[in-house]
């Protein structure tokens, strides 16, 4: 049932206890080798609750600055003759960091425990002696709790110039699937060296696929009261989100392919709206025929506007991703910068019907707001929660991009581009903001039982505006005409570089439709 276990600190992954621990000793400091030769810290997780064991050391690059978390686990089960935790044989001493070239404080020994058959290393140990760990230190996973995966997250490498040595660190500790995959990163991390390039980690598996420990809807509630993120909008906007019910009130249109000159009013609901099927280009939505009510739709209705919001369990139901939605009925035109030249590109950039949103990242342990995704036309970026700016402690400050609402944690032009060249997304604190928490829907929660009722327009697979009619190459060459030919080619470039979502020249799939969905967001 869902919400009996959200924030008890500790998770059941069908026998496998595992919590949390955020007390890091550090035992070993590299200050070079890495990205940016900017080194690592190492460290280990003390205390332990009762009955937890360790299951391996935690590492992180020194580009951060706060340290993170590792997972210990605990056998809740009671069968002797096959736990799920077992002491390792012995151990093999993979690196000595006396033997490295490189600042460092003190000298590390890193320890692979040997497993016993039938049961899978997660994690490494870091001692500052050169004497073994007792075997008690670490506890090895039953194989059938363990999925090994080929992309851990890089944190740190070394080696002379020579090559004659060689080492990689990485760990257990990215975003990895979707909701179905059942993975649970460890935060540990293993070294690899002997001219090993493979990445692969392991993660534990929620075999009881099951997801008590996710928030019940009191709890859901509660988090997106806590920690629902305020939007400001840059001072020149013009084009505001709105509700759907809004959109569809005030003159929004589905057309049919073949009967262009016959568009249908909306059902506030969308209730008439085709479902099903695949996007097939045979529906679209468009704003109102009349001039009048067409700019009074593009203006949109911040007033009445509402956040859309879809929960979903994420990394093994360890977490919990809130994905707010916001609906805008138009999208303005880009503007790109050149060097030290700004051009306004005219049409190209407008489109209908824009969907933009902001992910939170919530722990089930302990329903802390851990990351938030900004998203960003086609991708975006994962801030740590410590990392971003707050209104009122709790709530994310997200800056809407002037025009293009793509989400940034600060304002300024936040090029998407290469360099001093890109498509600017201005971003600045203006006097219009919407609390995302004040106005909302819940619009889908699978694992809910019963779930939630998912309303008509959601399931509705075309797209909410059409086809861009203007000439991109005609409307280009307008913008390009009067360039020197070093910054037409420039500027060309840019254009050839970049997806099609940036410019808008086709009309945007609704939330369920996107990737992100049903597994993690694109960074």
């Amino acid at each position: 049932m869902a919400g009996v276990g959200f924030g008890n600190g500790a998770i059941d992954l069908g026998g496998l206890l595992i919590c949390q621990i955020k007390n890091l000793i550090a035992v070993w400091n590299a200050h070079e080798g890495g990205n940016n030769n900017i080194g690592a810290s190492f460290y280990e997780p003390s205390p332990l609750p009762d009955g937890f064991f360790m299951l391996g050391s935690y590492s992180q690059s020194n580009t951060n600055s706060v340290p993170g978390w590792v997972l210990a686990g605990k056998d809740a089960t009671s069968y002797p003759s096959t736990p799920i935790l077992k002491l390792p044989i012995d151990y093999t001493l993979v690196l000595n960091s006396t033997s490295l070239a490189i600042n460092q404080d003190g000298v590390a020994y890193f320890w692979q425990p040997i497993p016993p058959n039938g049961y899978t290393v997660v994690g490494n140990v870091v001692t500052g002696s050169p004497e073994k760990p007792p075997l008690d230190k670490i506890r090895c996973v039953r194989s059938d709790f363990v999925v090994i995966q080929e992309n851990g997250d890089f944190v740190w490498s070394v080696g002379d110039a020579n090559s004659s040595y060689s080492f990689n660190v990485y760990s257990s500790m990215g975003d990895n699937g979707n909701m179905t995959a059942l993975l649970v990163p460890t935060g540990t991390f293993l070294v690899q060296g002997n001219g090993s390039t493979t990445s692969s980690v392991p993660y534990l598996k929620n075999v009881m696929e099951k997801f008590s420990a996710m928030p019940n809807m009191a709890q859901i509630q509660e988090l997106i009261k806590e920690y629902s993120p305020v939007i400001y909008f840059h001072p020149d906007e013009d084009f505001f989100p709105s509700s759907v019910s809004w959109f569809f009130e005030n003159g929004g249109l589905l057309y049919t392919k073949g009967q262009e000159s016959n568009p249908v009013s909306i059902d506030p609901t969308g209730s008439n709206l085709p479902q099903g099927g695949s996007n097939d280009g045979l529906y679209w939505l468009d704003l109102p025929i009349d001039n009048a009510a067409r700019g009074t739709v593009k203006s949109g209705n911040l007033q009445g506007a509402g956040a859309y919001i879809h929960i979903k369990p994420m990394l093994g139901g360890t977490c919990t991703d809130i994905a707010i939605w916001m609906f805008y009925p138009f999208n303005g035109p880009a503007k790109v910068k050149l060097d030290l030249i700004n051009i306004d590109l005219g049409r190209v950039g407008e489109h209908v019907g824009d969907w933009e949103h902001v992910t939170l990242r919530v722990s089930n342990f302990d329903g802390e707001l851990k990351r938030v995704y900004f998203a960003q036309h086609s991708k975006g970026v994962w801030l740590d929660g410590s990392d971003i700016e707050y209104q009122n402690d709790t709530k994310p400050v997200v800056y809407s991009s002037l025009h293009g609402h793509a989400a940034f944690p600060k304002p300024g032009i936040n090029l998407i581009g290469n360099g001093n060249i890109g498509v600017r997304n201005d971003a600045a604190k203006g006097n219009m903001f919407m609390d995302t928490g004040v106005n909302y829907t819940i619009i889908s929660a699978d694992y809910l039982k019963p779930p939630i009722d998912e309303p008509s327009w959601l399931n509705y697979v075309r797209e909410w505006g059409p086809k861009i009619s203007y000439d991109f190459a005609n409307e280009v060459s307008k913008v390009t005409m009067f360039l020197p030919g070093n910054l037409k080619r420039k500027l060309m470039d840019l254009f050839n570089s970049l997806p099609n979502e940036v410019f808008g020249e086709e009309g945007p799939t609704g939330p369920k439709w996107k990737d992100s969905w049903g597994g993690d967001e694109r960074i």
